[in-house]
């Protein structure tokens, strides 16, 4: 095996590599990103440090995960080419900018952690399921924590009650229980992400797996049991004996990047019941012989998780009108909607209203 086939290389790269036609230019290598800062990137087997040019940030920037071509230019090395994704975890950018933000690239399982703690949260669970199901890999619920929890078993049926059947493991990384479930998805070139909120414990399992501090860890505040943001950057690690894992900043805020097709894989459940609504284009709101209602007055369908559902579509409907008309035209119209309402009030003002 060589140094690129332990990082996750395999044909479908190679492929993609040679369709370039790039490997005949003198000083041109190949690498995996492991870490990005600014308009740089961190890049083995070679473990250089490599230049951004504008030209490949507006292409689209590397991600950690990426696969890239590289060019030595005495003294630096400058990112040539970002190679198509297999796979990649994304969310909306913080604030009003409709635009994507790529978690983790080339990856073959996302890992959603969540502590059995203050983090346990079943609708936050919903929206991390939402966000791992349009990544094309393969998602799987970890439940940190299992020492710090009452009745772990109580709290992983209720995460199985709504991850539609995505697998749910209890762990704890810091007495290090439980973790040969995690080894068993660990294997060579397999490269695994992991998601969830500040504190739950995601650098301290790879700590663990790597058996030794390669992540830097803290306690959480007992007040509030809210982490305290010791990763402050994505970073690719290589487990010993086989597998990578990708360590992400806790997520305080999740903004969507799905669509419905997303929602749809994480609210199976009721993905199914629509199936037999009346009307094709049902809101599952107020139309009659809606089984998504009927599902609620029956108590079949929890309340709280259908309220879930409701917020999330919303949200991705908006996201989608914004994606299609473009955020810059979304942005003009409201500015120009305030400033209609604000030349009425002036008029209003003026004739004494």
């Amino acid at each position: 095996m060589t140094e690129l086939d332990a990082l996750g290389w395999n044909e479908e790269f190679q492929q993609a590599y040679d369709e370039l036609g790039l490997s005949k230019i003198e000083g041109i290598s190949l690498g995996r990103v492991v870490k990005t800062t600014g308009g740089t990137c961190t890049v083995l087997p070679s473990d250089i440090t490599a230049n951004i040019p504008s030209r490949v940030k507006d292409e689209g920037a590397p991600a950690v995960g990426d696969w890239v071509v590289y060019k030595h230019m005495d003294p630096v090395d400058v990112i040539v080419k970002v190679l198509p994704r297999k796979s990649n975890l994304s969310r909306k950018v913080a604030g009003r900018k409709t635009a994507e933000q790529v978690v983790a690239a080339n990856i073959d399982i996302v890992f959603i952690v969540m502590g059995m703690d203050g983090d346990f949260n079943l609708r936050k669970l919903e929206r991390l399921l939402t966000m791992a199901a349009g990544s094309g890999a393969v998602p799987v619920v970890i439940l940190n924590k299992a020492d710090m929890a009452e009745n772990p078993e109580e709290m992983a049926g209720q995460a199985e009650s709504v991850s539609s059947g995505v697998p749910v493991h209890t762990i704890s990384a810091l007495e290090q229980d439980g973790l040969e479930v995690i080894t068993d998805y660990l294997g060579q070139g397999v490269t695994i992400a992991l998601i969830g909120a500040s504190g739950v414990g995601k650098s301290t399992l790879i700590n663990a797996l790597c058996g030794d501090e390669v992540l830097k860890t803290a306690c959480v505040r007992e007040d509030d049991s809210k982490g305290r943001h010791t990763t402050t950057h994505r970073e690719l690690v290589k487990i010993p004996g086989g597998g990578l894992l990708i360590d992400n900043p806790g997520i305080r805020e999740i903004q969507l990047w799905a669509d419905e097709t997303d929602l749809d894989e994480a609210f199976s459940d009721i993905a199914e019941l629509a199936q037999g609504c009346k009307f094709n284009d049902c809101s599952h709101t107020s139309e009659p012989k809606c089984k998504v209602l009927e599902a609620i007055e029956n108590g079949d369908l929890d309340q709280a998780r259908y309220d879930n559902y409701i917020k999330m579509r919303a949200e991705i409907a908006n996201l989608q009108a914004r994606r299609e008309k473009g955020g810059d035209a979304v942005k003009r119209e409201r500015w120009k909607w305030i400033a209609h309402a604000a030349q009425n009030y002036r008029k209003y003002k003026r004739e004494g209203r």
